[in-house]
């Protein structure tokens, strides 16, 4: 087992390449549009997962995903070529679900605040449906009276 310090390094590390290997060894013009967007690797630093996003529908990301899938040997042979490891990790690519989870997230903290908003005016134009303190008390005397 590697140190976990260690295979963090070594993810960073493995992020920049793969991305730089995009960039230079991958004969594809969808490749351009790829964002390496985190690396992850097992404490044993057998295995790397690689997050990437693409901006597009369905359909392109379909196709970015094949051509990650076509060209993994490529990337990982690159990966091994500037690694100081024993061994190179094999490579796995995950489309990233961050950017539209946030998206959603944001969409939702807008939609909340417009609701505050809302509920703040309304409350400010808002009056009592009775007295101002429905739990007055009333005073000792008047109640002592209806004890005896």
């Amino acid at each position: 087992m590697a140190d976990p310090a260690r295979a963090a390094r070594l993810a960073q590390r493995i992020k920049v390449l793969v991305a730089e290997a995009l960039r230079k060894e991958v004969k594809d013009e969808r490749a351009t549009a790829i964002t390496v967007t985190d690396a992850r690797v097992t404490n044993d630093l057998q295995h790397a997962t690689i997050f990437y996003t693409i901006l597009g529908d369905e359909e392109t990301q379909k196709q970015v995903a094949e051509v990650l899938y076509a060209n993994r040997g490529v990337l990982r042979r690159e990966v091994g070529r500037n690694l100081t490891t024993r061994l190179t990790p094999t490579l796995e690519f995950v489309h990233d679900e961050i950017p539209q989870a946030a998206s959603a997230l944001e969409d939702l903290l807008r939609e909340t605040k417009e609701r505050d908003a809302k509920l703040a005016a309304e409350r400010a134009n808002a009056q009592y449906a009775g007295e101002a303190d429905p739990y007055k008390v009333e005073s000792r005397d008047e109640t002592a009276g209806d004890d005896r």
